[in-house]
This record gives C-alpha cells, structure tokens and sequence, in this order.
C-alpha cells in the first residue's frame, strides 16, 4: 500500500520512521517533509490547505491512506475532503476536531458528557473576561479557545497579571485564536498524558507519557510546545488508566457520536492526576509532539495496520503493544526560542545515533548539503532504556554527541520520575 504523510515537524519523522517499517507500506511520500523525513519517505510539494490538491496527489500515486500529522488540516477539515473523494485517512472530522480547535468546545462537552475538569467560564469579550476573573481565585488559568501552536495558555499568578494576559490575548497576542477566551479554575497535582484510538465506537488504549512544557530546567520559564517527554509515565498506573478509559475517553467518544459527530482518529489526553483523580485539562485531535516520538519508538508491531483499522471502521479486536522499555526523547532547540529563535545554525550529528539512540528532525533544513536549524524545535534525541534513568543517560550521551552551536537543550528532562527511581 502506498500512504502519504502530511507535516513536517518531530512528531512527523517519527511516524514517518514507524511507517517505513510496515511490511504494509509499499511507498511512503510525505509532504512537504524534512530532511530527516527523506530518508524515509519521498517528499511531494503540496499545500495541506489546497484540499484539491492533495486529492489529486493521493489519486496519482494510488494512495491507500494518508496520515495527517498536525492538527491545523484537521481543523481545517481536509480529513472530510479526503473522505467525500473515497480515500481512508487517519484523523477526525472537522467536526470532530472541534475537541481541539475550540477550548470552550471541548468544555461544554464536558459539563454535558459529565466528565471531570476544571471549573470555566467562556468568555468573548476584555470587559465580560476582567469581570469574570471575580469568580476565582489566583492562580489564574487563561487559554485562548483556538488553535495557538500549544503557546495559548497563561498561569497568572495575581489579578494584576491575569488582566495583562487577558488584554493581550483579546489585543491579538494569538490571533484569531484568542478571539474568546476560557477562564479555568486552577488544578493542583502532577500532569500526565493518555492516548488512545478510536474508530468512532470501539476504543483502544493507545499509551501513557509526561511531557516537559517549561523552556527551563526545573520547569521554569515560558511555555513552550515541549522540551521533552518521557514514555511510559509510570505515574498512571493501570488502575489510573482504566479509570480515565471509563470516566473521560469513553463519555468523550459516546457522546461525539450520539450528537452526530463520531471521532475517528488518536485522542490525546491531556491529564492533572488531581488529589480527586484525574481530571481533562484538554484534548488534542493529533499525536503529541515530542510524545508521538516516545510512543513511536516504544511501539511494537504494525502502525499502518493499526492507523487502517481505525480509519476504516474496524478496530474492534485490534490491540497495541508497547516494549516494556521506557523511552526519553530531549529536544534541542534554537536560541531565543520560544520566542524568536536564531535560524541558520549548522548541525552536525555525528555519532549521536551509534549507541541505539534516534534523532528525530523536527525544524531542520539543508542549506548547500549542510544540516542547518529552521525552526524553534530543532531536534528530538531519542532513547530507550530499562527504566527511565537508563533512557535518560542514553538520551543525554546522544545530545553530547551532537555539534549545535546556536542550540540548547533542557538538561532534567525525566526528573520527576528519576527522582521516583532513585528513592525506590
């Protein structure tokens, strides 16, 4: 079978990496890639926003599946394109990406499905968000409702800070994105995020992970899309997962369907393990980046049958198996980032891949044979080990191997449960 995979960052190389390897996949083309995507896939120049097009291309080249990698074409519904013209695809409707694409969405849906979160409010205007900061207490939780990159929340501390956050975010700080915003009520405890597949009706369990979203070492700084991640997160226990099943991704699957719009495709949950059990803090409608990458290299068995089941209506009976190993990805990143980051900087991986550690690309790009950063994510260091400590030690020796000059990188990534490790 011949399969076309749209995106072009980490999260993509590793699926591109685990598609490869199906006995199913006869041809994998990729649009529009990256260098280390080519080495996997052969690269097509298409728009994902020319729905046309991308039909067009997936007839031309006998096309069996396309994998959509980031959640912006969901959004945009190119999976219900590419639906109506007969070709099975991995990833919801647009419809179904609401889950996503709409904060206040995925809230109401909540209240009505009865599924646990975070006390909200939503909120369309500066004067109806400053006046309904009076309904809670500090910190503050504020996320623009739309799609914005994963930089659209803010944790205030102080009203002073929140009625900053929130003139930025309805002065056009995230766009059309922050054209309403919801106002959440604070949730203390760890954080930790639960995949699973569905079809519309069957479900399977999909994995568990911790990512890293502070810039800094001891979670400090900015948030960003993610400096690193680490699978499993032992944190969520089977009892834990089975609760989640129950209490959050079933309801949430139920419930699309009943009001006519079932979800195809890997939800992702993200997850505070709250001191009354877990609660959603949100959904997204794609793999995780960098979780895609953890979960990708702990997967056993074939992805393409996996996605082809899902995205045909028969994963009843399918299951998943994950290798007992933890995996631990770190990523490297452009100075400046996540703000401005500094482009254009060489890259030299050598040995980094000897030990049995992957790199995946996530900003890179070739200019005049040389390996060079094109984005704020630059690299995903990968590894595996016995125990997260292990994976980390292989993950670190891999990022030492690698010439980035204008590059850094978080030195704790898995500190939680290294630390777990070490008084067990």
């Amino acid at each position: 079978m011949n399969i076309l995979l749209l995106g072009s960052g980490g999260r993509e190389h590793a699926l591109a990496w685990k598609l490869a390897q199906s006995p199913s996949c006869t041809k994998l083309y990729a649009a529009p890639g990256n260098p280390g995507i080519a080495e996997e896939a052969e690269l097509v120049p298409l728009d994902a926003t020319d729905h046309g097009a991308v039909i067009a291309c997936g007839r031309a080249n006998d096309i069996g599946l396309v994998v959509i990698g980031p959640e912006a074409p969901l959004v945009d519904g190119l999976s219900d394109s590419l639906r109506a013209a007969g070709v099975p695809v991995f990833g919801p409707s647009q419809a179904a990406a609401q889950l996503e694409g709409s904060k206040g969405f995925t809230k109401d849906l909540c209240e009505r499905a009865g599924i646990p979160t975070a006390g909200y409010v939503r909120t369309a205007s500066l004067g109806e968000a400053t006046a309904a900061l009076d309904r809670f207490a500090a910190p503050f939780v504020l996320k623009a409702d739309g799609l914005a990159a994963g930089k659209g929340v803010v944790i205030a501390e102080t009203r002073a800070e929140a009625e900053a956050a929130l003139a930025d975010m309805f002065g056009g700080a995230f766009g059309e994105a922050g054209a309403e915003v919801v106002i959440e009520e604070f949730m203390a405890g760890e954080e930790a995020s639960f995949f699973a597949l569905t079809d519309g009706t069957s479900i399977i369990p999909f994995g568990s992970a911790q990512d890293h979203k502070r810039v800094g070492d001891g979670d400090t700084g900015p948030n960003t899309g993610g400096m690193g991640a680490y699978s499993p997160a032992p944190i969520l226990t089977d009892e834990l997962q089975a609760q989640v099943m129950r209490e959050i991704i079933e309801p949430t699957v139920r419930t699309m369907a009943a009001e006519g719009n079932p979800y195809s495709g890997v939800l992702y949950a993200g997850l505070m393990l709250t001191g009354d059990g877990p609660k959603l803090i949100e959904y997204n409608c794609r793999f995780g980046d960098p979780e895609c990458q953890v979960l990708m290299s702990r997967l056993e068995g074939d992805l393409v049958e996996i996605m082809l089941a899902c995205a045909e209506g028969r994963l009843s009976g399918v299951e998943a198996h994950f290798s007992p190993q933890a995996a631990l990805t770190v990523v490297m990143a452009a100075k400046g980032y996540p703000g401005t980051p500094e482009k254009g900087g060489a890259i030299e991986l050598g040995d980094s891949e000897a030990q049995g550690a992957k790199v995946f690309h996530a900003g890179t790009s070739l200019k005049d044979g040389q390996l060079v950063a094109n984005g704020g994510r630059v690299l995903n260091v990968t590894a595996l080990g016995r125990n997260v400590t292990d994976a980390q030690v292989a993950a670190y020796a891999a990022v030492d191997a690698i010439s980035f000059p204008s590059g850094f990188c978080r030195r704790d990534i898995g500190w939680r449960e290294v630390e777990r490790e070490r008084q067990n």
